[in-house]
């Protein structure tokens, strides 16, 4: 019996390859660029777009999990190809499947909803590792760029996400159900710089963007429209399951879920200085070790 993984090489989905793995069980891994994966040598690695669901047959063989994203290329633009891939599963054989929300219900989800399998919604919502994109201006000037600084969110360590999927897709129980993936606490972009103030041992300094100078910084990186919308939204004014702890992680994995803290000490050298004298760099509403 094969697992597929797809996005595998991504945030949560090699997480999800490492907690199948220590399941024991068999895994197969999609990625676009096979070449480039760098997964476990144990992992079955195959080529295959989601956008392009005609090729994907032979990845589907044999497999009885599927973990399945829902946006997908470069932009993560929503797929809409989630009735085609819902046909090829169901033909496939597949038994379960975990669907890893993207924000809103799309064709994915809804093609999976009326497909007769054992679906499972995981919405995760916000990667703590989606931190990570600060790391270079931190490194450099000290300092974050960033919309909405008061707005908190429940993020959650990608390993997190990562196991509840394992565990569903190993487990199973949980078929025809949508769970919310938190961490265990809310924190808001500037608390979160706090945290990695506080673990660097460094003073940081936040700088609120406006929403339409956030924009346009998500136009310039190549997003289209209906994602700086999704952005938008999300970032500057959650549903208030984006911001309630619920303890998905504890009730189906059996542990508590990582703090922010222990996920921003285990990268800190990411957010270290880049050079002698970085560490002083202050600037308007600074965060940092008092």
């Amino acid at each position: 019996m094969t697992y597929l993984v797809t996005g595998a090489t991504g945030k949560a989905g090699r997480a999800v390859v490492d907690h199948l793995l220590r399941a024991g069980v068999r895994v197969r891994a999609l990625t676009r660029d096979p070449g480039r994966a760098d997964l476990p040598e144990q992992v079955e690695v195959v080529a295959g777009d989601l956008n392009d669901p005609d090729g994907l047959a032979p990845a589907l063989e044999g497999v009885v999990g599927l973990h399945l994203l829902t946006a997908g290329g470069d932009d993560y633009a929503t797929l809409r190809t989630g009735p085609e891939l819902a046909e090829l599963a169901r033909r496939a054989g597949v038994r379960r499947v975990t669907l890893l929300w993207n924000g809103h219900v799309g064709p994915v989800e809804r093609a999976f909803e009326g497909s007769g399998l054992e679906w499972t919604r995981l919405e995760a919502v916000d990667f703590m590792s989606n931190t990570l994109t600060w790391a270079e201006s931190v490194r450099s000037e000290g300092v974050v760029r960033e919309p909405f600084a008061d707005v908190p969110t429940a993020v959650v360590d990608e390993a997190d996400v990562g196991a509840v999927a394992a565990a569903v897709l190993v487990r199973g129980g949980h078929g025809g159900r949508s769970y919310s993936v938190t961490g265990p606490q809310a924190l808001t972009p500037r608390q979160r710089l706090a945290t990695i103030a506080e673990v660097t041992g460094r003073e940081l300094g936040f700088v609120e963007l406006s929403e339409e100078q956030a924009r346009e910084r998500w136009r310039a990186a190549g997003h289209d429209e209906e994602l700086i919308e999704i952005l938008a939204s999300w970032h500057g004014s959650p549903p208030a399951a984006a911001f309630t702890v619920v303890p998905t992680v504890r009730e189906i994995t059996g542990r508590e879920p990582g703090t922010f803290a222990a996920w921003a000490a285990r990268h800190a050298e990411l957010f270290a200085a880049e050079a002698a004298g970085q560490e002083g760099v202050v600037q308007e509403g600074a965060a940092g070790p008092r």
